[in-house]
Formats: structure tokens, C-alpha cells, sequence
């Protein structure tokens, strides 16, 4: 299961065949089977093969976490807002202002049962078994963003595969200098909490 080939089939296979095949129509209930083994499949490798150990490290630089995300969430909430205000002004802040209780109980299942998941797959999974397959780091990087982008792909919308990219890239490249899967989750549940808050959720499948 360490080959390369094996390596080059398994993450065609996880991260473009099954992410692409999820935007034709067939049963949800297959869907969400193909979901749920791959999912364990990941996590069987990820801690039998691979024997990475999935823990908050103690010593994380937590100063400099914040440092760096709150001067990419400023300029993200500038962009953000001024998107929702040109583009949907009715939307600006609906969720949090209309149904608080609603908000609260999303933000919290999100980024709990779907951040987390999502960085363990496709950062502490995806860099622990490919990376060695590349030469160059950024590369490797770039391709990170661009599966992570392909995994949205059943939204069907343009602007959640440019978002998810970007973020991809972000969140890559944090995963990159921290190795740390909780940092990166932080980091990603305030950025997609913020886009729900602001008005952007609907395209991304949270309830309005």
C-alpha cells in the first residue's frame, strides 16, 4: 500500500474519480455509502499504515497563528462584504440577524462534523501519504487546493471552486508550515463560518 503506483491509483481514485462522479444523478443513499467507506478507508490508512497519530500537539505557536489569520479574515471579510452588498444586499447578514439559534446550531455542527473531517482528509491524509510524490513543494501545494476545490465540485458553481481553491491554498500552506490538523481547522471553520454569517452560505449548502 506504500508504492507509488498503488499511491497514484488510490488518490485518483479518492480525490477526483469519487468527487466527480458525485455530480451525476443516482441514489443519495449510494452517495453517502461511497462516502462513508471512503471516509473510513482514510482513516484506516491514515492510522494503520501511515501510524500517524491524530493529537493537538502541545507546543503550537498559537501567537503567530493569530497574527497571520486575523490579517487574512480582515481582508477576507472586506471582500466578503462588499461581494454580498453589490451582488445580494438582501442576503448581507440574514441568517445571524433572522435566526440566531439557527446560525449557532450550524456553525457549530459545521465546524465540528465538517471541517474537521475535511482537513483530516484532505491535509493530515493527503500530505502524509502524497507528498513524497512530488518534487516540488508548491507544486504539491497548488494540486492540494485544486482537489480540494474538485471535492466541491457538486455544488456546481463557479465561485465555490474559486473559493474553495483559495482557501485551499490557505489552508494548505498553513498545514505545510505547522503540520498541525487542529491549527488548520481553526483556521478553516472561521473562514466558512464567516462566509454563512456574511450571506454566502446558500451556495455553499448551509440552510438559509
Amino acid at each position: 500500500m506504500k508504492s507509488s503506483t498503488y499511491k497514484l491509483i488510490e488518490l485518483f481514485s479518492i480525490f477526483i474519480l469519487v468527487p466527480v462522479s458525485f455530480t451525476f444523478s443516482f441514489p443519495l443513499w449510494i452517495k453517502l455509502t461511497i462516502g462513508f467507506f471512503g471516509f473510513s478507508y482514510i482513516i484506516f490508512v491514515l492510522l494503520k499504515v501511515e501510524k500517524q497519530q491524530v493529537k493537538i500537539a502541545p507546543n503550537l505557536n498559537w501567537k503567530l497563528f493569530w497574527k497571520q489569520t486575523i490579517i487574512k479574515f480582515s481582508i477576507i471579510i472586506v471582500l466578503t462584504t462588499l461581494f454580498v452588498w453589490f451582488t445580494n444586499k438582501e442576503a448581507l447578514f440574514n441568517v445571524v440577524i433572522n435566526k440566531p439559534k439557527l446560525w449557532v446550531f450550524i456553525l457549530f455542527i459545521y465546524s465540528v462534523f465538517s471541517v474537521y473531517p475535511q482537513e483530516l482528509i484532505y491535509r493530515t491524509f493527503f500530505f502524509q501519504r502524497y507528498e513524497d510524490l512530488f518534487k516540488d513543494n508548491n507544486q504539491f501545494i497548488f494540486f492540494n487546493a485544486i482537489v480540494f476545490s474538485l471535492g466541491h465540485i457538486f455544488f456546481k458553481n463557479a465561485l465555490v471552486l474559486i473559493l474553495t481553491f483559495l482557501g485551499g491554498l490557505l489552508f494548505a500552506m498553513n498545514f505545510k508550515n505547522t503540520k498541525s490538523t487542529f491549527l488548520v481547522s481553526v483556521e478553516h471553520a472561521i473562514y466558512g463560518s464567516w462566509l454563512f454569517t456574511v450571506g454566502m452560505g446558500t451556495m455553499l449548502g448551509f440552510p438559509a
